[in-house]
């Protein structure tokens, strides 16, 4: 029976895009879009609003790269250490809290690390996992998304939004102390 799911399962994924795309064509073709014209369209504006991110982009990533290389981020770690610590919360994925609201490739780094130092099976490996699955890159997300549209008061976003990656991280403690540690 599984193996008969298991095949199901890989044809389903090989013909979802395929039919996706066949479906789009048809409803286009039904209420009569022209479908290339207008995802060329969709192209165009797609890219003009990548050329208008960069910057936000390159200020994020700047701002990351010299949190880390001043040393902030190990002077953080080391006075947030000796509290969290009896938390459940072990040192070595404090980098991880900081870095996930700011960058998802700096966050994947340290997820990346920590899987090959401790064991994609550790304690360790299992909270950064649940850590990366289950927050967001805050900053980055508005920098962008606000940036690109000139947003310039965003109100609650980022205190809801850190609230969020706060429940996230809390959560992803929690769960992996109570089912792995």
């Amino acid at each position: 029976m599984s193996d008969t799911l298991q095949l199901l399962g890989t044809e389903l994924s090989n013909w979802a895009i395929p039919i996706i795309f066949l479906l789009i064509l048809g409803f286009g073709a039904i209420k009569r879009v022209r479908v290339y014209e207008v995802f060329v369209d969709g192209a165009k504006e797609g890219f003009t609003t990548a050329v208008k991110i960069i910057p936000y982009l390159v200020a994020i990533l700047v701002a990351i790269a010299v949190f880390r290389a001043s040393g902030a981020m190990d002077i953080m770690i080391a006075g947030l250490s000796p509290v969290l610590s009896p938390l459940g919360v072990p040192p070595e994925v404090l980098p991880m809290a900081l870095v996930r609201p700011l960058s998802g490739s700096g966050s994947l780094g340290i997820m990346s690390e920590g899987l090959k130092t401790y064991g994609p099976d550790s304690l360790i490996g299992n909270m950064l996992s649940t850590m990366m699955g289950s927050t967001e890159t805050t900053f980055y997300v508005l920098a962008v998304y606000f940036g690109s549209v000139a947003v310039r008061r965003t109100r609650h976003a980022l205190p809801a939004a850190l609230m969020g990656d706060l429940a996230g991280l809390v959560t992803a403690v929690f769960i992996c102390n109570l089912v792995f540690g």
